[in-house]
C-alpha cells in the first residue's frame, strides 16, 4: 500500500507526494484502488471512493464539518475532552458514531485489531513535521502502510488559511459538496469574523493593549510564540492583534519556557491561555502568585485559546470570535 502527503500550497493545489521517511515506495507500491487526478490533485482513492475512513481525530472532525460524517468509522487521538463531552480538538464529531482505535501505549499508539475489524478503505492522519504523522508513531504507520492507503495532510511552513485549504480539497476528492450551504457560510463567518478582528487590533494597538498566549505544568511556564503557531501567526501578521512574541523562544521556536517565578516576564491586559487541559489549566495559573500579578489576572481576564481543533473555516471562525468577544472588553 501506498503513503501520500498532501501538502497545501498558496497556489491552491494539492500536490501528491511520496513521503521520504515513511517506509513505503510511491512508485512501487500496488494500493487496491485508483489514482484519481482532478485540476492538479492526486489524491489515493477506493474504487468509488473510501467509503470507509479511519482518520486522526481532528481531521476526522473536519472532514465531518465539510460533510463526509457518514464515511468516518474510526477515529485516534482526542476525542473525549478532559471537562467531558467531545475534546475541542475533535470538535463536531459525535464519539458515539465512531470507533476510538487510539492504542492503549504511548502517543502515536493505535490499536491494529480494531482498525482491522473497522476494514477501512482509507486512512488519514496530518503532519506537523516532515516525516512525523499526527497520533501515529512511525512503528504503526509501517505496518498500517502495509495493509492500507494512508494520507497524510501535510501543514508543514502552511498558513492556517493554506492548512484550511489542503483539508478542503482533500474533502472535495473524497466527494464533499463544497459548494453546500454549510461550507460555504463557514467561508462568509470566517471573512466577517477577520474583518471584526482587523478593525479590534487596530483598536486594542492604540490603547496600548497586549495579548498573551500561555500554558503551564507544575514546574514551567509557557509563553507560546505566535511565529511558529498558524493560528496565532495569522491573528497577528494579517489581522494586526498585539499579542505577545516572546523574545527567547525555545529551540524548535514553539514557546518560551520560564520558571512560575518569572512568569511576570510579559505583562498582558489578556491571557489566552491553552484549553487542552481545561478546567485545570485555567486553575493551575491562577494558582500562582507571580502570575497573579500581571494585568490579565488581576483583572480575571482570560478567554480559552484552543491551539489544535479541526481546519475548517467555520471552526476557526468561531474560535476567532471568541477571541474578538473577550478582547472587545478591554476597551
Amino acid at each position: 500500500m501506498k503513503t501520500r502527503s498532501i501538502v497545501g500550497g498558496i497556489v491552491g493545489a494539492l500536490l501528491l507526494l511520496p513521503l521520504a521517511a515513511c517506509g513505503s515506495d510511491s512508485d512501487s507500491g500496488d494500493g487496491d484502488g485508483n489514482v484519481d487526478k482532478t485540476d492538479g490533485i492526486d489524491v489515493e482513492l477506493a474504487d468509488g471512493g473510501p467509503e470507509r475512513i479511519v482518520a486522526q481525530s481532528t481531521v476526522a472532525a473536519a472532514l465531518t464539518q465539510l460533510g463526509l460524517g457518514d464515511r468516518i468509522v474510526g477515529t485516534f487521538g482526542p476525542l473525549n475532552g478532559p471537562d467531558g463531552g467531545v475534546d475541542s480538538q475533535a470538535n463536531g464529531l459525535d464519539p458515539a458514531t465512531v470507533t476510538d482505535v487510539t492504542g492503549a501505549g504511548d502517543y502515536g499508539d493505535i490499536d491494529e485489531e480494531k482498525v482491522a475489524e473497522l476494514d477501512p478503505d482509507l486512512v488519514i492522519t496530518s503532519s506537523y513535521l516532515e516525516g512525523d504523522y499526527w497520533y501515529m508513531a512511525k512503528n504503526i504507520h509501517d505496518s498500517l502502510a502495509k495493509r492500507y492507503d494512508i494520507v497524510a495532510v501535510s501543514y508543514v511552513d502552511l498558513s492556517l488559511t493554506d492548512q484550511i485549504d489542503a483539508v478542503e480539497e482533500l474533502a472535495g476528492e473524497l466527494g464533499a459538496d463544497l459548494e453546500s450551504t454549510e461550507v460555504t457560510e463557514g467561508k462568509a463567518a470566517f471573512e466577517a469574523a477577520a474583518a471584526t478582528a482587523t478593525t479590534l487590533g487596530e483598536q486594542l494597538t492604540a490603547a496600548g493593549k497586549t495579548v498573551v498566549a500561555v500554558s503551564g505544568t507544575t514546574d514551567s511556564y509557557y509563553v507560546s510564540n505566535p511565529a511558529v503557531s498558524a493560528d496565532l501567526n495569522y491573528w497577528v501578521e494579517t489581522l494586526g492583534l498585539p499579542i505577545v512574541v516572546p523574545d527567547n523562544p525555545d529551540p524548535q521556536g514553539y514557546f518560551e519556557t520560564l520558571s512560575w517565578e518569572e512568569s511576570d516576564k510579559y505583562n498582558a491586559d489578556l491571557a489566552l491561555y491553552d484549553d487542552r487541559q481545561g478546567d485545570a489549566g485555567l486553575a493551575g495559573l491562577k494558582a500562582q502568585p507571580v502570575f497573579a500579578t500581571i494585568t490579565a489576572a488581576q483583572n480575571d481576564a482570560f478567554t480559552p485559546w484552543t491551539s489544535v481543533y479541526p481546519p475548517t473555516y467555520q471552526e476557526a471562525a468561531t474560535l476567532l470570535t471568541r477571541f474578538t468577544t473577550a478582547a472587545q472588553g478591554l476597551l
